[in-house]
């Protein structure tokens, strides 16, 4: 039989390190705009609180979601640099 010579083959990664530091800080930021989110709920039942529409969870907070999901889209498509390959 003969034998099977081992080929060294250089393996390289879909992300560089830098793509998975930006997917974490993507990440973050998802969880941050849905921390501002929570809150604003009554009680009482039969009392209706108006700090359900404030600015933070009607407009800042889906903003802040967005923006990190666009942040996420940057870290998945950004090319590695030629240092990290």
């Amino acid at each position: 039989m003969a034998k099977r010579e081992t080929q060294e083959t250089d393996v390289q990664f879909a992300f560089g390190k830098e793509n998975y530091r930006l997917l974490l800080i993507g990440f973050a930021i998802i969880v941050i705009g849905f921390i501002l989110m929570v809150g604003g709920k009554s009680d009482d039942p039969a009392v209706f609180n108006p700090e359900v529409f404030s600015f933070r969870r009607i407009t800042l907070a889906p903003f802040v979601v967005l923006f990190g999901f666009l942040f996420e889209i940057y870290a998945i498509m950004k090319k590695p640099s030629d240092s990290q390959k």
